[in-house]
């Protein structure tokens, strides 16, 4: 179970690069398209055929986050009861907060764009939480060394 703590974590820290590379891949091809002479407006918002290939970025950061990481991160928190790690469970329990926090935000960025800068902020927030909640055994594992058995007064 320790080896699927620590994966799930570490998938939930990736997830969010992965977060990070599609909205900028999306937002670097809409700034192409816009400097080709492409306007975006609400008819696009609207229209059915996709404006400019990379707009791909934008679905994939809106599938992931509504429903991969979230899914991942609920796995985590089960997989968590079950691990001897210490703390594990405690880690577990906040990357699932923050990952409620980060959809919150998502979501009503769209009414309150100021939202975005705390969405991204967030995302920072909880790259560190799935990297720290992986890294627990490691804590755990880092104990006092052994005292060597050392006999006084015996000179042979």
């Amino acid at each position: 179970m320790k080896v699927l703590y620590k994966v799930l974590a570490y998938l939930i820290a990736a997830e969010v690069a992965v977060q990070a590379m599609a909205v900028v891949f999306a937002d670097a091809g809409m700034g192409k398209w816009v400097e080709q002479g492409g306007v975006l407006d609400k008819a696009v918002m609207e229209s059915d055929a996709p404006p400019f290939p990379e707009v791909v970025g934008l679905m994939v950061h809106g599938m992931n986050g509504i429903m991969v990481i979230p899914v991942v991160a609920l796995l985590l928190l089960v997989s968590s009861f079950f691990t001897k790690i210490p703390g594990a469970v405690k880690a577990a329990g906040l990357v699932l907060l923050l990952v409620v926090l980060q959809v919150s935000l998502g979501i009503l960025g769209h009414d309150i764009p100021g939202l975005g800068a705390l969405h991204g902020l967030n995302a920072l927030l909880l790259f560190s939480a799935a990297v720290y909640a992986a890294r627990r055994d490691r804590a755990a594992a880092v104990t006092t060394p052994a005292r060597p058995d050392v006999r006084v007064g015996s000179a042979g």
